[in-house]
Parts: structure tokens; C-alpha cells; sequence
């Protein structure tokens, strides 16, 4: 791809945060949303769950293809394909007339969600080539997930309250089709020089894992044991399975030799810890602001504002301090924070008090408002930038994997815990389990953090990237293992 000027990478970002922006918005402002929804379509909690883990399960299990069809095929090509299914699963959620269609729905906007973000990274990978040119545009693109967290829940809010939890999907319409055209007219093509061939098997049991897990965990309470474990041992084969047939590919889907390098690997661990625990908080924190509390959407999205705005504040900080002095201090302050927040509800039942409320949701917000960049950077840094596609998507596919088991793990402790009970009877000690697993993922942050940021780790990483250039130099284009 050419050198551009700086007016057209910034240009470029621009776009590629657009992308980010109506992903983010989505899922932020839909769940502020899950109550009116719960009424209107009838739903169960672990149907909630679903209409938010459709998405996010599509997304995990397909963003390794797109990063690595972009690759192959061209990063412009495949971004603009993923805006405009995105754009056309939003119109469709939009007229869904259940809850069953509209989880269909989603599963077709996860399509074409697993078609931007990760390409969109290669994209800025790809065109900020300076280090710390690089890191301050991750920590742009950070900001972007901080937005969307100040704006969708109060944006869903009004949305649901003057409108419908319908209209919520109408907002990526514009946007999309907007960042369809600037795509068209200002982002260069780009591919890997050494493109990887598809994975079709591997490809089939990276579903077969997520999906069945995630039944499994969703469905656990409500189900009987017969039920669920076939789907746990679906699950438990389709693992093992990718850690045979993967390596003995020349060109696999998921690339175990990434993991030899300890920050890529801890920024794998760290993304799944701390989306988990996004997805977990956005959870718990909508039903009680609504369900218990008796809040209407609008209001419940304000009480969100305490959480957002320090995540808006904090990711350009965070890009910032990767630049300068490295991913360790965002990380210790992000592993720390969720720690603190989650121990504030699990032992001292925060959200029965305005003022500790606030507090858990201000720590929780600079926590997730420091990790994401540092999490980006690492895993990308390191690679050879014929593979960022790949890279990228990685990580990317562990954020969403965390989003998915956050949602499902807390969704079902929260469920075997209210049983048949009214929510505002039960929800406080039933949470409570769930908090405690909150507060761990923001603990596993924080340690991976510390172990994965030192100098032993930084030599792995340059040993991992030199036998990694040294296959991809002694391989011949096109071959499979």
C-alpha cells in the first residue's frame, strides 16, 4: 500500500472509527433495551441472553475468516462487503416480529460485523506505520468504543422511551451507508503479499467450540443435565480437535505459533477477562436499573453515564501511555479498577446505595476505559505485518469470545439464582455470584498484566516474530499443510 499523507490517514481512521462506532452503538444502546424487549416479544433471561450472544457467538467464531480473507482478497473489498451486510441485518432487526427472527437477524448483522472491525485494525495497521503514529490511533480508535458507551445507553434510552427499542437499529442506517461511500472513494486496497489459504475444517470447529459452549453455558439452568452435556462434550472434542489439526496445517486458521509469544498470548487472556466482564457488567447493571430499580430506559441509560464518560476520558490517556512507556501501567490501572468495582457490589452490595452505585460505575469505566488499547497494541505489535490480518482478528475474536461467556456465565448464574422469584425480591444475592466472578476477570487482568509487559515476555515476542518471518520467507505462496 502506498505511503499517504497525513490529512488521508487521518482520513482513513476516520472511516475505520465509523465502522467501530455503529458496532459499538449497537450492542450499548440494546441493552439498555432488554426490558422493553423482554415485554413486547415475551422473552425468557436466558432469551436476553441470546439476542446479545447471537451477535457476539457469529462474530468470535467468524472474524479469524475475514481477517485472513481480507488478507487474500483485499481489506477495502471485504470492509465494504461487511458494511453493507451489517447495514441490511440492521434494517432486518428492525422488522423483526419476534424474538426467534430476531435473533436470525442479529446472527446476519454478526456477519457483517466480523467483516469490519478486525479488517478495519489491518486497515490502520497497515497505514500508520510509525510505532507511536500507530499507538495514538489505536488509542483514537479506543476512544470510539468510549463514545459509544456515553452515547448508546442515553441514545437508547431516548430511543426506547420517545420511539421504540426498534429505532435502535435504525441509527447504523445512515452511518452505514455514509461510511460505505467515503470507504468507496477514500480507503486504498491493500493485501498481504503472502496470502493464506481457507481453513475450511478448522474453520468449522472454531463454530463447533463457540457455539456449543455457549448453549451449554446458556441453557444450563433451565436445561437437564442430558441436555446439556453433549453439547459441553461437542465443545471438549472440537477444542482438542483444533489443537491437532491445526498445526499440522502450513496455513492455519488460528495460528498456535502466535501464542509462543507471552504478550500476545497475555493480550488473548486479558481481552477475554475483560470483555467477559463488560459483558457481565452492561448485563446485571440494565436489569437492575430497570427491572429492580423501576427505572425507565431513558433514565437508566443516565445512571450508565458514570461508567461511560471515565471509558471515553481514559482510552486516548491509555494509547498515549502505550506510546511512551509501554502497555504495563494501563494495564495495572485497568486490572485494578474492574478489581475494586467488582469487589464494591460482590462484598458490600453496591448497587443497594446512589453513592457506592456511582462509584462501582466510575471505577469499572476508567478500568475498560484503559485496557482496550494496550490489548490492540500488544497483539499487533509483534507480528509481521504481512499477517496483521490474522493478528488483529485474533485478538479481536477474544474480545467478542469474552462478550459472549460474560453474557452467558453471568446471565446464567443470575437465572439459577432468581428462578421463578420476581426480580426485585431475589436479584441482590443472586447477582452477588456473579460480581465475584466480575471482580476475578478484572484480578486476571491485572496479573496477566504484570507477566506479560516485562522483558522476558518482549523476547518472546522478537523471537516469535523472527520464526515467524522465517516460515513465511521459506514458505511458497499457496501452500497447505
Amino acid at each position: 500500500m502506498p505511503e499517504l499523507s497525513h490529512r488521508r490517514r487521518m482520513l482513513v481512521l476516520a472511516i475505520c472509527c465509523m465502522s467501530l462506532l455503529i458496532v459499538s452503538l449497537d450492542n450499548t444502546a440494546l441493552n439498555v433495551a432488554l426490558p422493553s424487549m423482554q415485554r413486547e416479544l415475551h422473552a425468557t433471561t436466558s432469551g436476553l441472553q441470546w439476542a446479545i450472544d447471537a451477535y457476539t457467538l457469529v462474530l468470535a467464531s467468524l472474524l479469524m475468516l475475514a481477517g485472513s480473507t481480507a488478507d487474500r482478497i483485499g481489506r477495502k473489498r471485504v470492509f465494504m462487503a461487511g458494511l453493507v451486510i451489517f447495514t441490511a441485518g440492521s434494517l432486518l432487526c428492525s422488522l423483526a416480529p419476534n424474538l426467534e427472527l430476531l435473533v436470525v437477524f442479529r446472527m446476519v448483522q454478526a456477519v457483517g460485523g466480523s467483516m469490519l472491525n478486525p479488517v478495519a485494525m489491518s486497515i490502520i495497521t497497515n497505514t500508520f506505520t510509525d510505532p507511536r503514529e500507530r499507538a495514538r490511533a489505536i488509542g483514537v480508535w479506543g476512544a470510539v468504543v468510549g463514545i459509544s458507551m456515553a452515547a448508546g445507553p442515553l441514545a437508547g434510552g431516548l430511543l426506547v422511551e420517545s420511539v421504540g427499542w426498534r429505532s435502535i437499529f435504525w441509527v447504523n442506517l445512515p452511518v452505514g451507508l455514509t461510511a460505505l461511500l467515503l470507504t468507496l472513494r477514500f480507503v486504498p486496497e491493500s493485501r498481504a503479499p503472502r496470502p493464506r489459504r481457507p481453513d475450511p475444517v478448522g474453520q468449522v470447529l472454531v463454530i463447533a467450540l463457540f457455539g456449543s459452549l455457549t448453549y451449554a453455558i446458556i441453557e444450563a439452568p433451565d436445561a437437564s443435565l442430558p441436555e446439556v452435556l453433549p453439547f459441553a462434550a461437542v465443545a471438549v472434542a472440537a477444542l482438542l480437535a483444533l489443537l491437532i489439526y491445526e498445526p499440522r496445517r502450513a496455513e492455519p486458521l488460528i495460528d498456535l505459533r502466535f501464542f509462543h509469544s507471552a504478550p500476545f498470548s497475555g493480550a488473548t487472556g486479558i481481552a477475554v477477562s475483560a470483555f467477559a466482564a463488560l459483558g457481565g457488567f452492561l448485563f446485571l447493571s440494565t436489569l437492575y436499573l430497570q427491572n429492580v430499580r423501576g427505572l425507565d430506559a431513558l433514565h437508566a441509560g443516565l445512571w450508565m453515564l458514570p461508567m461511560a464518560v471515565p471509558t471515553l476520558l481514559c482510552a486516548p490517556l491509555s494509547g498515549r501511555l502505550v506510546g511512551s512507556r509501554g502497555p504495563r501501567l494501563p494495564l495495572l490501572i485497568a486490572g485494578a479498577a474492574m478489581t475494586v468495582s467488582g469487589l464494591l457490589f460482590a462484598l458490600f452490595e453496591a448497587e443497594t446505595s446512589n453513592v457506592t452505585l456511582f462509584l462501582g460505575y466510575v471505577l469499572f469505566g476508567v478500568g475498560f476505559g484503559f485496557v482496550n488499547a494496550p490489548i490492540t497494541n500488544t497483539a499487533v505489535s509483534g507480528m509481521p505485518r504481512a499477517q496483521a490480518g490474522v493478528a488483529a482478528a485474533v485478538a479481536s475474536t477474544s474480545r467478542q469470545l469474552g462478550q459472549t461467556l460474560g453474557v452467558a456465565v453471568i446471565g446464567a448464574v443470575l437465572a439459577a439464582g432468581i428462578g421463578s422469584s420476581p426480580y426485585r425480591d431475589t436479584f441482590v444475592s443472586a447477582a452477588r455470584p456473579g460480581w465475584w466472578i466480575l471482580a476475578a476477570c478484572g484480578g486476571a487482568v491485572l496479573v496477566l498484566g504484570l507477566l506479560t509487559s516485562g522483558r522476558w515476555a518482549h523476547r518472546t515476542a522478537e523471537r516469535t516474530a523472527e520464526r515467524l518471518e522465517t516460515v513465511e520467507v521459506r514458505q511458497p505462496v499457496g501452500t497447505s499443510g
